[in-house]
């Protein structure tokens, strides 16, 4: 399994998955692990923000991008590609990869999410059920909580009584 991380400066994590340029890519195995296999650069037409073209993408290579946070659209246009987005508080892109990892392994991963619905243009992540079976949380950036019952982020645990400030 490959998987791309958001990181503007190839050493933490950063926000804003559709703008961002540069990943690290990692292989993981069941039970060993990740390995850096790659770092992409890409040219600003090729972020998802301004990308909107139905062919072949370098982020096509990768099965799950783990990003701090993005919006809905970059979560459509990543799962039309069969590309699972994932976000994290989490700022060490190999902890958030081994927390991902540990995840799927332990059957604990995350449900399924829809979006928040709040209305606003600004970083929301937000994780769909796909074919392949994978099911992911939901996150906000914006700094409110904005978020459904249930929902988790890689990093941290969302109480079920959390609920929307909208």
């Amino acid at each position: 399994m490959k998987i791309a991380v958001t990181s503007q400066n190839f050493r933490t994590i950063t926000p804003h998955a559709g703008k961002t340029l540069r990943f690290l890519v990692y292989e993981a195995t069941e039970g060993g692990e990740p390995v850096e296999v790659d770092r992409l650069d890409l040219p600003k037409e090729l972020s998802m923000h301004e990308f909107h073209a139905d062919g072949p993408h370098p982020l096509d290579a990768v099965d799950v991008i783990i990003a701090g946070s993005f919006g809905e659209g970059f979560a459509t246009r990543i799962a039309t590609r069969g590309i699972v987005a994932v976000a994290t508080d989490l700022t060490d892109p190999i902890e958030a990869v081994k927390e991902y990892l540990a995840r799927l392994q332990s059957g604990g991963e995350p449900p399924a999410g829809t979006a928040c619905g709040c209305g606003h243009g600004h970083g929301h992540a937000h994780q769909h059920a796909h074919a392949h079976g994978d099911r992911h949380g939901q996150a906000h950036g914006s700094g409110h909580t904005g978020l459904r019952r249930g929902y988790r982020v890689l990093g941290a645990e969302i109480s079920e009584g959390e609920k929307s400030n909208e």
